[in-house]
């Protein structure tokens, strides 16, 4: 008797945690999608509130105050369990980096060579910043040391969480002080422009961050040099990639002259809405009493680190050749993607800015690797 054997094919067969995973990203996607409109939405609310009031960067700032405010004192309007889809905001980032690109000429770079004198400084500023912050954190805050000194890094917000953990600091407490840095810079420093100078700057005072005539013709082109940054910053593993490896593509096609590289206004302005409604959410289920003592100390150390970076810049104006305000956007310790937005609003030098940034980044995580044992084995006193 023929015995008839069924034959199985395992690539065929989709294994039952595999069909798990796939339904659970399915399911999450249909949880994410409405809150991210709605996050979105919201910010952009806050942002029309902002430009109608004056506020400098108004589409940045308004959407992150907003959502902000939603994620911490209305924890029910949002799930706690929500995360933005990197892909989301990287695409977002990458536009604002492929519009600073453009904007990358010879005399652009040419200039660059003037900025041995602030890089200089800009060595001493990071370890500086470092101590004072991890004093403000240990003394004032009460943070214990390891966590004072990862709350007090002025760059390299990923690296301080990672490091913070396996060093056994609290990470919620890093990750906390970590985006009030951000926030506190980008907000404070804006405003703190326009009261100095006795009227708003940036945006808010008239300033935009593309041709208010370009159309949407080459559109395509940013599209696809938005995506090639994207795609060569993840190959290279470039610091702040999402927003240097298309700024890198942009410029590159602009210098040789190989694409017409024009964003309109509201596409600028909704990528701003973006970035500030998301880095907004990211307080989420976080307690608001824990929030407001921690703006309490980050407002202190991003004032202490201002004030720093102020005397850099000031010292280093003579020799640089950059105006003051531009220096000091460079020596103050935002993201490098909501720094190059503040830049391009105030229609400053976007590659000396973002450079300097980039290398503040690097410089923070070579002196957090180097001075993490020696300051977290001393006396606590």
């Amino acid at each position: 008797m023929r015995v008839h054997t069924v034959r199985r094919f395992p690539h065929r067969v989709r294994p039952r945690a595999a069909r798990d995973a796939k339904t659970q990203r399915v399911t999450d996607l249909r949880t994410t999608l409405p809150t991210l409109a709605l996050v979105v939405t919201t910010g952009a609310i806050g942002g029309w509130i902002a430009k109608q009031i004056g506020l400098p960067l108004p589409w940045m700032l308004g959407s992150l105050l907003t959502t902000s405010f939603i994620a911490v004192f209305i924890p029910r309007a949002l799930p706690e369990t929500y995360k933005t889809p990197d892909l989301f905001r990287a695409a977002f980032i990458a536009l604002i980096g492929v519009t600073i690109g453009a904007k990358v000429t010879w005399e652009v770079l040419v200039e660059l060579t003037n900025a041995v004198y602030s890089f200089i400084a800009l060595t001493l500023f990071v370890p500086l910043a470092q101590w004072t912050n991890y004093l403000i954190f240990r003394k004032v805050g009460g943070y214990d040391r390891t966590t004072a000194f990862f709350c007090g890094t002025p760059g390299g917000l990923m690296e301080a969480m990672l490091l913070g953990e396996q060093q056994g600091a609290d990470v919620r407490l890093v990750t906390m002080q970590q985006f009030l840095r951000i926030i506190c810079v980008v907000t404070m420093l804006p405003i703190g422009l326009s009261i100095w100078y006795g009227h708003p700057v940036g945006s808010a005072g008239g300033m935009t961050l593309s041709r208010a005539e370009a159309g949407l013709e080459h559109l395509p082109e940013v599209i696809f040099l938005a995506a090639a940054g994207l795609v060569f910053s993840h190959w290279m593993k470039l610091p702040a990639g999402q927003l240097v490896g298309p700024l890198l593509v942009g410029a590159v096609v602009t210098i040789a002259g190989l694409a017409v590289i024009e964003v309109p206004g509201w596409m600028i302005s909704a990528a701003q809405v973006v970035i500030g409604s998301t880095l907004g959410a990211r307080f989420i289920g976080i307690n608001a009493a824990l929030i407001m003592r921690g703006v309490g100390l980050s407002a202190l150390s991003v004032a202490s680190m201002l004030i720093i970076g102020g005397l850099f810049a000031a010292i280093v104006h003579p020799l640089a050749g950059e105006p003051f305000d531009v220096l000091l956007i460079s020596f103050s310790p935002g993201g490098v993607t909501e720094m190059a937005l503040i830049a391009l609003s105030l229609q400053a030098n976007p590659a000396f800015v973002t450079t300097h940034h980039i290398y503040r980044i690097l410089l923070t995580v070579a002196v957090m690797t180097w001075s993490m044992k020696k300051v977290l084995m001393r006396d606590p006193d």
